[in-house]
């Protein structure tokens, strides 16, 4: 139902997979299990040390789960109904300075050959555009076939979204083309813009993310800081802090709720309270009185 009727990316069903295989184990079967024994495994979260976070979605995953038992007849009651969600905290994203950044694309150009043109064609396309790590890595190689200023992109749920695409960022795509259509064997080239031997045909996240924590080490940055979601993060807070508005922020990012995307001007309010307690005349006289 997740896949044919909802339209689930893969990612989703091998971790509504595993959350589902874990309530198995915990609880026996499913199909069985009552409200006492659902809300034990729920409490196992949190004895296990899972973050409140994860322990929310494999709820929603749950419920979910159950709600549809329900629906097809194979159950009469719903034994998560009454379970209680952890409370959340709403920690902000975490970004990168316009100055790191430009670090990380400069030690990326420095990469010799075709790394550095990979390294490159890849980071400006993510900083420029904000996209998902898999829907960068996935993108097909048509999608940039003409040199384009707006890059079609299919995200979550199947659904398409326009994204435009900045003059460094084509120079860069159009600079990896070059250097990937050479390296195409002409009986049998790839469907995708960055190709690889694995099986998804595609390169991967985690070999994205490995890349990424390279350049960040010649960068001279921790790469503890830095991963593709931090740069879409940082792409989000610093189109925000340049004027974007918040509807134009959610439509480029993808967000279906715009609940989403105003996490961002969260951001934008730790920073500005920074300013004013480090900056104000009367920040000094402050700090004073609290020693």
């Amino acid at each position: 139902m997740m896949a044919a009727e909802r339209g689930a990316a893969a990612n989703t069903l091998d971790a509504y997979r595993r959350d589902l295989d874990d309530l198995q184990d915990c609880v026996g079967d499913p199909l069985t299990a009552d409200a006492t024994a659902v809300r034990g495994w729920l409490a196992r979260q949190a004895q296990l040390g899972m973050a409140p976070r994860t322990q929310a979605r494999r709820l929603s995953c749950i419920r979910q789960f159950y709600g549809f038992l329900v629906a097809e007849g194979l159950r009469r009651d719903d034994p998560s109904a009454d379970l209680d969600s952890p409370r959340l905290g709403r920690p902000l994203p975490k970004y990168l300075s316009e100055d790191e950044v430009k670090a990380l694309l400069d030690a990326a150009r420095a990469l010799e050959a075709e790394a550095g043109v990979l390294a490159t064609a890849l980071l400006e396309t993510l900083y420029a555009t904000g996209l998902r790590v898999s829907e960068l890595v996935s993108l097909p190689a048509a999608a940039v076939a003409r040199d384009p200023s707006v890059l079609v992109v299919r995200g979550k749920g199947g659904k398409e979204r326009m994204v435009p695409l900045s003059d460094p960022a084509r120079a860069a795509l159009a600079a990896w083309r070059s250097v990937r259509d050479a390296a195409q064997p002409k009986s049998r080239p790839s469907r995708w813009l960055f190709p690889s031997t694995g099986v998804s045909g595609h390169l991967t996240r985690a070999g994205f993310a490995a890349m990424l924590g390279r350049i960040a080490l010649a960068a001279g940055i921790d790469p503890g800081r830095v991963s593709p979601h931090v740069l879409r993060h940082s792409f989000a807070s610093h189109l925000l802090a340049g004027g974007a508005d918040l509807r134009s922020l959610q439509q480029m990012l993808g967000h279906a709720d715009i609940a989403t995307t105003e996490i961002y001007t969260h951001v934008q309010e730790a920073q500005r309270l920074k300013l004013v307690t480090s900056c104000h005349p009367l920040a000094d006289l402050a700090a004073k009185r609290r020693e």
